[in-house]
């Protein structure tokens, strides 16, 4: 009898978004194929170690933000990419695939085929070319051999350029929230009938420094107007030293929650979000909770992304509608001043809470909401390219 052949798969995520996508679609992997057929490795997170697949460095160095933090980080990213790349060298993987972060991903995809001319390699979430710079779609078809895209706007893009593409949908409107207890999370936190407002600094070292000290004056002075506002605060995995440190040094701390249980448990049950602008926004919307949007870049970078982008919005579910749902405060306008006030006429009004969130219900309809899991979907074109690789 034939000798089953195991097909090594190594993925690449290197922020904390990359990295649940990445265990999402290992779990998924090993779901549809036959048992013992694949093996795993690859560089990322405490998700995708919880899958097994623990990573030679911590990739929370590689969460880059902005122009001129990529040219401080430069030498250290590409430190990174020649490691992961003798990685996948000692490895040997049959196929490489490569979560998101476009500047690091694209680097390692180079530099992974530069040391192996035949491995295959696939990008898991494309750059978002139909909002600016339409000349990545060539780049990428230049680097890889399949693209896994999250949204129907891709593929004219990528196609036209040679790269074939699959749609497999937005993975943040497929998260699993069955794991959530709303209601004996506010008892544990000791809630009770209290308002709560929900405040996400983001999962990138440069979000967290932008935003921290415009967020510690924010809820300082909610909390200082209304004493019964409660204040929690989610933690991603990656990031978790560096929030605490910052929250130590805030005039009115937060409670901090970590894990995904206890962050959808919060979602469910918070009066209003005050966000960083990201995947959250769709987790949130998601989980029936309105949310004021908050960004801030370096002047250099914002300048550059004014002059190439065609976006009027930045929050995913109001890009698909077309209409601004959520408020969002970006660069100049991201100010304590603006953001109490947006969040206190939600907090004061329940019709207004209310129709925003019926309004992103719909937005994520229109996403897409409720069709076939993108884990699965994605791991099942993997498949499918692996059967011919």
């Amino acid at each position: 009898m034939a000798t089953m052949s195991i097909k090594r798969i190594m993925v690449v995520a290197a922020e904390a978004s990359g990295d649940a996508l990445g265990a999402g679609l290992i779990v998924e992997l090993r779901r549809q194929a036959p048992e013992g057929s694949l093996s795993f490795c690859g560089v990322g997170g405490a998700r995708m170690a919880e899958q097994g697949v623990v990573s030679p460095f911590n990739i929370s160095e590689l969460s880059i933000l902005g122009l001129l933090e990529g040219v401080k980080a430069y030498g250290r990213v590409m430190k990174r990419v020649r490691e992961t790349a003798a990685y996948a060298q000692a490895e040997q993987p049959d196929v490489v695939i490569l979560v998101d972060s476009w500047g690091f991903t694209l680097r390692v995809a180079h530099a992974i085929r530069k040391l192996m001319p035949g491995v295959k390699l696939i990008k898991y979430v494309g750059p978002q070319v139909w909002a600016a710079r339409p000349g990545r779609a060539k780049t990428l078809a230049q680097s890889v051999d399949l693209l896994l895209a999250l949204h129907p706007m891709d593929p004219p893009f990528f196609e036209a350029a040679g790269l074939k593409t699959v749609v497999v949908g937005n993975p943040a409107l497929s998260i699993d929230f069955s794991d959530a207890t709303p209601a004996a999370f506010r008892q544990r936190i000791g809630l009770g009938d209290a308002p709560s407002l929900l405040v996400l600094l983001g999962s990138r070292p440069a979000e967290i420094k932008r935003l921290s000290p415009i967020f510690a004056e924010v809820v300082a002075r909610l909390q200082a107007a209304r004493p019964d506002l409660r204040l929690v605060m989610p933690v991603a995995d990656t990031v978790r030293d560096l929030v605490e440190r910052r929250i130590a040094e805030w005039p009115v701390k937060p409670l901090l929650v970590y894990g995904e249980a206890d962050k959808h448990s919060a979602m469910q049950t918070a009066t209003l979000a005050l966000a960083c602008s990201g995947t959250v926004s769709t987790e949130l919307a998601l989980a029936g909770c309105p949310m004021v949007i908050a960004y801030k870049v370096e002047p250099l970078t914002y300048w550059v992304y004014k002059r190439i982008s065609t976006l009027k919005h930045v929050t995913m579910f109001s890009i698909m509608a077309d209409k601004r749902i959520a408020p969002e405060f970006i660069q100049d306008d991201c100010t304590p001043d603006n953001l109490i006030k947006a969040v206190e006429d939600r907090l004061d009004d329940t019709a207004l809470r209310d129709r925003q969130v019926q309004e992103q219900f719909e937005a994520l309809d229109v996403m897409g909401r409720g069709q076939r899991p993108p884990a699965e979907k994605a791991a099942a074109a993997v498949l499918e390219f692996l059967a011919v690789v």
